[in-house]
């Protein structure tokens, strides 16, 4: 059994960004009412935190802040996956040297590897990591499907410690565990699954949601984890609204608005993403409203 980077909710967190650039002091106010709210872990510069738009020298600052503003108090998990596995390698151990608790490492995008790429690829990364790193499978962004007989073969890596599972097909996440079994811990990368994936013996989630309601999703992990499974499974429904609103649009473009709403940070986004069409912005931030959050 190898070391838990975290149980529960760790939020995927938004980079706060102006024309100008990265937003520090925002984005300090939002880590620290994240710490204050009870979140387990951060991932930094992750698809939420707009990994793909920044540069070089942004994405690595960004980690660097992060870990510094943290200070130790909570795991910062770093993005550092990419479809060039030398840049995330180069990411990785820069991520490693600054402090960084653990790496997210996204399957390749575009080049549709294949399964030996995909493996091979994740092995070489592991491999220049100090610490330990999640792999991250969500095909709907990427174009590849990181199958459960693949995790199969990265399990037994002594830096590979996790999944992060965003495939959305439950029959793949119960596939992936019953052949891992406790070799890894397996992670929720869709808010409205936290549940499902928890009762297959799920170790948390890797939210979006948690960063307009993050005492509420970490909450809900710690419910059905304390025996309280009745009380979660109704905040999971009750919340599935609001998840889906944060999703009707490509991530982050709806949950930088909200997040903006609630004043923590510029509702700006760099292209390609555009801000949110005013019909759907206005269905969301009615539901925030609904939960006070507003």
């Amino acid at each position: 059994m190898k070391n838990t980077v975290f149980t529960g909710a760790a939020t995927a967190i938004v980079t706060p960004l102006t024309k100008d650039g990265i937003d520090y002091e925002q984005f300090a106010r939002l880590i620290e009412w994240q710490i204050s709210e009870g979140v387990k872990a951060i991932v930094a510069v992750g698809t939420t935190g707009e990994g793909s738009t920044l540069s070089d020298a942004e994405h690595k600052e960004a980690i660097k802040f992060c870990v510094e503003q943290v200070a130790g108090r909570i795991p910062v998990i770093a993005g550092t996956g990419s479809n060039d596995t030398a840049y995330a390698i180069e990411l990785t151990k820069f991520s490693c040297e600054v402090g960084a608790d653990a790496m997210l490492l996204v399957t390749p995008y575009y080049n549709k590897a294949t399964q030996k790429g995909l493996i091979e690829s994740f092995k070489a990364i592991a491999d220049a990591s100090t610490k330990p790193c999640i792999l991250y499978n969500v095909p709907s962004r990427t174009g590849c499907n990181l199958l459960p007989s693949s995790v199969l073969a990265l399990a037994d890596h002594p830096n590979i410690v996790g999944i992060k599972e965003a495939c959305g097909d439950i029959s793949q996440v119960a596939e992936l565990i019953h052949l891992v079994g406790d070799k890894l811990d397996v992670y929720s990368g869709n808010d409205d699954q936290i549940i499902p994936i928890l009762s297959l013996g799920g170790k948390g989630v890797i939210s979006v949601l948690s960063n307009i309601m993050p005492k509420a999703t970490q909450k809900m992990c710690e419910d059905y984890m304390s025996g309280n499974t009745e009380e979660a499974r109704k905040a999971q429904l009750k919340l599935l609204p609001l998840i889906n609103a944060l999703f009707c649009e490509v991530n982050p473009i709806p949950v930088k608005a909200a997040v903006a709403a609630m004043g923590y940070c510029e509702n700006y986004l760099r292209l390609p993403l555009t801000p949110m069409e005013p019909e759907h912005e206005a269905k969301l931030l009615s539901l925030m409203r609904e939960e006070n959050l507003i």
